[in-house]
């Protein structure tokens, strides 16, 4: 059955005095499929831009290039938009022979396409990270390869902690396993590495996470009221499988997807610059509001 939701993302940057206002990147669209419709998008910047130019990136990504009016003391970018989420099919759906049993054997044609998604953004010097991954393998040899992806999700989100952090970055895979801890795109980094060098193509998604607590007060989920991040995973015969590590959600609808990229640093929601002293930087504040209709 279908869920619609209303989301709104609010982007407010302050200055102290008028400052020269660059070029901004801004992630504005959902990404659409079978199971996911845009249905209405909306963007308002203020102050009112100079330009703006819409294209896909190259992760086929709907990109707005924004030039504010310049100078300011302001950039506020909001983005509003509506979307039918039928879910995504995660647990039930019949895996390819190829994909049944660890490790994944993807064909020549696969390994052309997923070629980015299956390279570790991370060198892995000391073997800590593969060691780490290692352990979700059965000892036997007769690892699910399906199964070990959701243990491995369900353990970082048993054994390590949540952390809001809003500067930008993301943290490396050994930092987080070293702090045990980090915000949504370092858990979200963490088991995308982990998995390439399992063999899993891998990529990090950025989007929007309902949390039923804000429409009937029911238990908070970690990552709502900002942006959130989690990864997607491919395996032949079901396709790219959403898992959330930070909340241990696999698949369903309250994952809204926005972008997608080979690295988190690569599906920012909204970057850019600006020229003027380091003291007229008042700070950024981020809102977001997810609401599913009833």
């Amino acid at each position: 059955m279908s869920v619609f939701f209303d989301v709104t993302h609010t982007t407010h940057y302050r200055y102290a005095q008028p400052v020269d206002v660059g070029e901004h990147r801004v992630l504005f669209r959902p990404r659409d499929s079978h199971d996911l419709r845009v249905l209405a998008t909306d963007m308002v910047v203020t102050p009112t831009p100079v330009d703006i130019r819409l294209y896909q990136d190259v992760y086929s990504n709907s990109v707005a290039l924004v030039q504010p009016q310049s100078p300011a003391t302001e950039l506020k970018v909001v983005c509003s938009f509506s979307v039918e989420h039928t879910g995504t099919r995660a647990l039930d759906v019949p895996l390819s022979p190829r994909a049944q049993s660890f490790p994944v054997n993807y064909t020549f044609e696969e390994r052309l396409a997923l070629s980015h998604y299956l390279v570790p953004y991370y060198d892995d010097p000391d073997g800590s990270l593969l060691a780490w991954a290692s352990q979700f393998i059965d000892s036997t040899g007769a690892s699910d390869a399906r199964q070990l992806l959701v243990t491995m999700t369900q353990s970082i989100r048993n054994n390590m902690k949540y952390l809001a952090r809003f500067d930008e970055g993301v943290q490396t895979p050994y930092d987080t396993l070293r702090l045990q801890s980090g915000t949504c795109r370092d858990l979200a980094t963490l088991m995308i590495e982990a998995i390439r060098h399992l063999g899993y193509a891998a990529r990090f998604v950025s989007g929007y996470l309902y949390t039923p607590w804000l429409d009937d007060g029911n238990a908070q989920m970690q990552g709502a009221r900002a942006t959130h991040a989690w990864a997607q995973v491919y395996l032949p015969g079901t396709g790219w499988i959403p898992f959330d590590p930070t909340n241990n959600l696999i698949g369903g609808t309250d994952l809204i997807r926005v972008g997608v990229a080979r690295h988190a640093t690569l599906a920012s929601p909204v970057s850019g610059s600006w020229h003027g002293y380091p003291g007229d930087y008042l700070g950024m504040f981020v809102d977001v509001q997810v609401h599913k209709r009833a």
